[in-house]
């Protein structure tokens, strides 16, 4: 049973580990390997904890093989953990229990679960059917999603039919009809382009709004994150290692802001260095890279001493600072398996 006010996600000391098996390269390194297998233990997930509470809106963000879609598995129990506690919804999610079920839902969007040569209605009936949705609520969800989405004319063609953002919105359609009050969701915008990026996110926006349900996003368009979370969870090398908000991370991730002109008059790159680390100089328009601690003043100095149109002052991309953070790793592609070692969790906000 749920308790009141208690956090709908709790999670403490995860730990995911995976035998993985070793073998020498070549002929001989396969002859040897059939005699007398060797392996090592993989930590995909090291001993994490945090804490969602009812509504919120989480970013999980963390490298290629930081153990990012392993955790969602484990949160959403596909993957049983080899120590620690999970806590979703007041279930534990190992259990696989119906009523746990019909409370979360897990996106992943590489994976999809509309029957190929089929309407995607028919899939929303399937869905109907296993999640026990009265014939009511079921007609009620579907016109308010078909609104939000602008699924008219989309739900009776074949799936293979669709394009790649067509597809997606009836895939969030499909596992969102049990109106499940935790959602997982691994790189939902995958492969859209920016106008359905921006469908996907207002959608799920409005279903926070409309339905309190609490969030856990993961991808590697920002824009998503930046949209939608307030707080940023980041994973390295299976280990928590910051827990706070956007701001939090950018102050930590950047020491620098940018200063961006629009010059009245030319001006040299050995003019502008003057000022600050000139990233880019193109013509009348330029980008300094300044330390915090002193964009009030060279930007006034900017002003007075050069002809200047226009200056904005601006944080670096989230971006280049999650690449500054992990030493320029990917923040795209599969989750893979990752044991270097990681600094501790860095809170800021959050107890």
């Amino acid at each position: 049973m749920t308790v009141p006010n208690a956090p709908t996600v709790r999670v403490t000391g995860l730990t995911k580990t995976y035998t993985v098996a070793e073998k020498q390269p070549g002929l001989m390194g396969s002859v040897r390997s059939f005699f007398r297998r060797q392996s090592k233990d993989v930590n995909a997930v090291q001993d994490i904890g945090f804490a969602l509470e009812p509504g919120e809106m989480v970013g999980f963000l963390g490298p290629n093989g930081a153990g990012k879609t392993t955790t969602l598995k484990m949160l959403s129990g596909l993957l049983h953990p080899s120590r620690g506690t999970v806590e979703v919804a007041g279930f534990e999610p190992r259990r696989r229990q119906t009523d746990f079920l019909k409370s979360v839902t897990l996106v992943m969007g590489q994976k999809q679960q509309l029957i190929w040569d089929l309407p995607a209605h028919d899939t929303f009936l399937v869905n109907q059917a296993i999640y026990e949705i009265p014939d009511d609520v079921y007609k009620s969800t579907l016109r308010e999603f078909s609104e939000v989405l602008e699924l008219d004319g989309l739900l009776n063609k074949q799936v293979r039919k669709l394009s790649l953002g067509e597809r997606m919105k009836c895939e969030l359609a499909a596992a969102l009809l049990h109106r499940p009050r935790v959602l997982f969701l691994d790189e939902p915008t995958i492969g859209l382009d920016v106008n359905m990026q921006v469908s996907v996110r207002e959608f799920v926006q409005e279903y926070n709004r409309r339905y309190g349900a609490t969030v856990m996003l993961t991808s590697h368009y920002m824009a998503d994150v930046t949209a939608l979370a307030k707080r940023i969870l980041v994973i390295d090398a299976g280990r928590l290692v910051f827990d706070g908000d956007l701001e939090g991370l950018v102050e930590r991730g950047s020491a620098d802001k940018t200063v961006k002109l629009q010059l009245g008059r030319a001006a040299s790159a050995e003019q502008l260095g003057q000022y600050g680390t000139v990233l880019r100089l193109d013509g009348l328009n330029a980008e300094l890279s300044i330390p915090r601690s002193q964009v009030s003043a060279q930007a006034g100095r900017l002003l007075s001493e050069l002809e200047v149109a226009d200056l904005t002052v601006e944080d670096p991309p989230i971006e280049e600072i999650i690449g500054r953070l992990f030493g320029h790793k990917e923040m795209d592609g599969k989750d893979e398996q990752d044991v270097s070692a990681a600094p501790e969790v860095q809170k800021v906000g959050h107890d």
